[in-house]
């Protein structure tokens, strides 16, 4: 019998051991497809079909394997893992001047090897064309950069994070968490920070993605048998960036392979950013130690927009797409689409598009046309306390001055505006409205709504803000 077939049957053996010892998912994704090379003076070769997997078998086996080849050949004094083609290489498959390291009991540290590797090789290039790398990657909107990413109050803390890991040298916090509701700003932000790590160095590896399309590929790789080449290709990334992460929730064996890549990345300090509808905490369906490895870096909340914030959307978006959009119009869309940033743009072109085509000038009356069925949506029986919050807000004065004793001009005049509203837009009494603003007499009512009936029939501006105040409430 040949030396040779006298190894494959002593490393059939051990396979087996090995499989008895580690289950049957561990051998079928680890040592399956290891073959064995050659014994050289006491040293044996153990071929495997990727850089990455050698690594990995010399942390977690190779000194495993030495052991129980030992007891099957006490001429095996060492072990060592060679990358070498998928194809079952014989001896002369492997360079004579490789120098491969010998996974001993006590591990001695790895060495360069030029032999042959199963390795996806990214090119400098950006192209997805050229990158296999981005092949993998969703696209990028070139609009989602983070010059044309309006900051806020509400999105501050993301967005300084998501600018600190585009332009940080090392590592600063892993993972990146991401998380908010629909249309806040999160795909922006993960879109904006792969445009930035391309621009600054075009070398390193990015891949974005949904968790979606994640999944996708994963299950691809498992029925056509490309596990290994899946793990190689997410785990040699410089950034992965996984967007809606909840999706798979209640995805076992999705998750236990995200949870793999994760780990992988995060030990060779390789950037990852996750976004999700939630924090990582409140992610049902989501395994416990998964959770916790989420929570590990920073995590960035991005809270439902303000009405500021809005209007800087707004005059973004308008200015950037060239279009002459009247102030009083983009008040008006900011106080009534209030739910996300995405209703807020589509709102936007729509008026601009309509305008465009029946060749009308853009104004409160056609924008509420337009947006008939938008606005129908949000439209509630209006109360005397959102008369109050929304005239408070909009003459930038407290909520509490509507019921206080203050006299000022900058004051009463806003508070006289919120009684007229109260009159004309609720069926309640001159007294309940009365009773509303700190107790007042229905007198007080009644001289309220005559001043401000006259005001708008002298004060043209005047008339325009209670004119805009009353078609935000009454939707």
């Amino acid at each position: 019998m040949s030396v040779q077939g006298s190894l494959d049957q002593q490393w059939a053996r051990v396979r087996g051991r090995l499989k008895d010892e580690v289950g049957e998912t561990a051998y079928r994704s680890w040592l399956k497809p290891l073959t064995v090379g050659s014994l050289d003076g006491g040293q044996l070769r153990i071929l495997v079909p990727t850089r990455f997997m050698r690594d990995w078998i010399r942390t977690h086996y190779a000194d495993r394997i030495r052991a129980l080849f030992s007891g099957e050949n006490p001429g095996v004094q060492t072990v060592e893992i060679v990358v070498a083609s998928a194809a079952r290489p014989d001896a002369a498959a492997t360079p004579a001047n490789d120098a491969p390291v010998a996974a001993t009991v006590a591990p001695v540290a790895p060495k360069p090897e030029p032999v042959t590797e199963l390795v996806i090789e990214p090119t400098p290039a950006l192209s997805a064309v050229e990158d296999r790398t981005d092949e993998m990657s969703a696209p990028l909107d070139p609009r989602f950069t983070f010059e044309n990413f309006v900051v806020g109050k509400p999105n501050e803390l993301a967005f300084a994070a998501a600018r600190r890991v585009a332009d940080a040298q090392a590592v600063p916090f892993n993972p990146l968490f991401l998380y908010g509701g629909v249309g806040l700003g999160k795909t922006h932000l993960m879109h904006a920070i792969a445009w930035a790590i391309r621009k600054k160095d075009p070398s390193r590896r990015v891949i974005y993605l949904s968790a979606e399309k994640f999944m996708y590929q994963f299950i691809r790789a498992l029925r056509f048998k490309d596990t290994m080449a899946f793990k190689e290709q997410f785990r040699s990334v410089d950034v992965l960036m996984i967007d809606d992460v909840q999706f798979i929730s209640g995805k076992d064996s999705t998750q236990e392979e995200f949870f793999h890549t994760f780990n992988a990345l995060v030990d060779q300090n390789r950037q990852v950013i996750i976004s999700a509808d939630k924090s990582p905490s409140d992610l049902e369906g989501m395994e416990e130690r998964l959770r916790s490895r989420l929570g590990w870096g920073l995590v960035a909340d991005i809270h439902p927009t303000t009405y500021e914030l809005r209007l800087g959307i707004l005059g973004q978006k308008a200015d950037r797409i060239g279009a002459k959009v009247p102030p009083k119009v983009l008040e008006f869309l900011a106080h009534k689409i209030t739910s996300n940033v995405r209703e807020l743009e589509g709102a936007l072109n729509r008026i601009v598009a309509h305008a465009e085509l029946v060749g009308r000038a853009i104004t409160l009356e056609s924008a509420q046309d337009v947006l008939h069925d938008l606005l129908r949506a949000s439209n509630r029986r209006v109360t005397i306390e959102e008369i109050q919050k929304k005239v408070a807000e909009h003459f930038n004065i407290r909520l509490a001055d509507m019921s206080s004793a203050r006299r000022a001009r900058a004051v009463a005049r806003p508070r006289q505006v919120a009684m007229y509203l109260a009159k004309q837009l609720t069926q309640r009494s001159l007294p309940e409205i009365g009773r509303k603003f700190g107790d007042r007499d229905h007198t007080t009512v009644m001289h309220a709504v005559r001043k401000v009936d006259e005001l708008c029939g002298t004060d043209p501006a005047f008339a325009e803000d209670v004119e805009l105040l009353r078609r935000m409430l009454e939707g």
